[in-house]
């Protein structure tokens, strides 16, 4: 948690533009400049100020040897803290211990404050997501109150005899769905297939009534083979739903949360 060291620093976490200005500090620290680089007491500076306000590896008491920079034993109190922090390099290797002890110090600052370094991407996968909702469905993005938009889907359902409607939205979904259904390539290719059908003897179907003309009569008995063979289909339509629920709750999963047997 939050907590104030004796010289005054803060601990870990700060906000993101003061670790901003901080890593500037550190890339002055440990960039081209040679003379910065090599002056020793700016470089034990720095190593106290990563483990007071970054990597805080020591508790605060335990920090008093690392601070004491202007001490003759601070390379071994150095060399020490390398081998606590399991640093793979030695107090000779300069430049690789700080480029090391740095990757930690970032990787610290990232584990304590990931949810708000990443929330900035939050609003970028929500556009992007919003966006492919909108490419997803393009007549969301139309403009129902525009007069050229009215006047075309007026022309439209002239041309192809749909209903006029108030909401000129509901005609262009009209519209979209008679093209789908009737007017693809592969609606028009069913729809010139020619059905070949039987010859059927109408003096050997029944009508079961007399209208009193034999004209009247053929007519009923064609009327009533048609719907026979409508009633055919609807039957067949009702056979394959039932075979395709059957083939869903043939293997049911119980889920015992969903209810219990008995009372």
């Amino acid at each position: 948690g939050p907590c104030a060291l004796p010289s005054g620093e803060s601990c870990r976490p700060h906000g993101g533009s003061s670790w901003l200005r901080e890593q500037q500090g550190l890339t002055h620290l440990t960039g081209q400049n040679e003379e910065d680089r090599e002056d020793e007491t700016e470089f034990r500076n720095f190593i106290v100020w990563l483990e007071d306000q970054k990597i805080r590896h020591y508790k605060i008491e335990d920090r008093g040897n690392l601070r004491n920079i202007h001490s003759s034993d601070w390379p071994k109190f150095f060399e020490q803290y390398l081998r606590d922090v399991n640093c793979p390099f030695k107090i000779q290797d300069r430049q690789e211990a700080i480029d090391w002890l740095l990757g930690l110090a970032v990787r610290l600052e990232y584990g304590d404050n990931a949810e708000k370094y990443n929330k900035d991407l939050v609003p970028d996968n929500t556009k992007n997501a919003d966006n492919a909702a909108k490419n997803a469905e393009p007549l969301i993005n139309l403009d129902v109150n525009n007069p050229d938009f009215k006047a075309g889907v007026m022309a439209l359902a002239n041309l192809l005899q749909i209903q006029r409607h108030d909401d000129y939205l509901v005609m262009l979904k009209a519209i979209r769905i008679l093209v789908q259904e009737r007017l693809t390539q592969d609606a028009v290719a069913k729809a010139n297939q020619t059905k070949e059908g039987l010859p059927v003897a109408l003096d050997k179907h029944i009508l079961g009534f007399d209208t009193g003309d034999a004209v009247l009569n053929e007519a009923a008995q064609i009327l009533r083979l048609l719907h026979i063979e409508e009633l055919r289909e609807l039957q067949t339509k009702i056979n394959e739903a039932i075979v395709a629920v059957q083939a869903i709750i043939a293997d049911p999963k119980t889920d015992h949360r969903l209810g219990k047997v008995g009372r």
